[in-house]
């Protein structure tokens, strides 16, 4: 069987770059898709040999085996392609208060955009990777979560919306240590329109 493989462009999309006048760099962002082309590269390595091993239940084990380091690997090359993905997606738009459809959901569930804001800044400063805004389809809600790696996020029957890579390499070009200022310069480019297509 032949493994579907995945890619990604080979620049990023135009509106991405609308992140300068925020803080966030050209540099940094041509640096940043480089690392989503290596977790593109690595998902499609492994899936390749997946397609091309001898499964055999009988040498599958826990602590060590090519089974297991294979699957494991793939959730967080895999997780690490789609995070970027949506991360990307997620900036190069007017930032302010969340509009639409999703604007509602966030004043239904936190009380008020500014309180989810403030949740929403405090995940990305609590995370050691990601902050994720997940939409709950069972509960028909919004949520914060943090992610400390790449493969800590999908919670289950949820749809992730919105993606604030928080690792060093999203920012200390421009910001150096100072995370909250580039999560500051994040919240002036999230792109909702984008968030509430991923909401359908």
């Amino acid at each position: 069987m032949e493994p579907r493989l995945v890619s990604v462009p080979e620049s990023l999309p135009t509106k991405v770059y609308g992140t300068e006048a925020a803080g966030i760099s050209k540099a940094t962002h041509d640096n940043h898709l480089a690392l989503w082309k290596g977790y593109a590269n690595k998902t499609n390595e492994i899936r390749k040999a997946l397609a091309e091993m001898e499964i055999d239940p009988a040498a599958a084990n826990q602590v060590y085996s090519q089974m297991r380091a294979l699957k494991v690997n793939y959730a967080f090359a895999y997780g690490g392609y789609i995070n970027h993905a949506v991360y990307f997606d997620s900036i190069g738009g007017a930032g302010g208060p969340a509009t639409g459809e999703l604007g509602r959901l966030i004043t239904e569930c936190f009380g008020s955009f500014d309180r989810w804001a403030a949740d929403w800044k405090a995940t990305g400063m609590a995370g050691r990777g990601w902050a994720f805004l997940g939409f709950d389809h069972a509960e028909k809600r919004v949520f914060n979560y943090a992610g400390d790696s790449q493969d800590t996020f999908p919670a289950w029957n949820h749809t992730l919306l919105l993606a604030m890579d928080v690792y060093e390499h999203a920012y200390y070009l421009d910001f150096q240590t100072a995370r909250m200022k580039y999560i500051e310069a994040f919240m002036q480019v999230v792109d909702w329109d984008a968030a509430n297509a991923r909401l359908g």
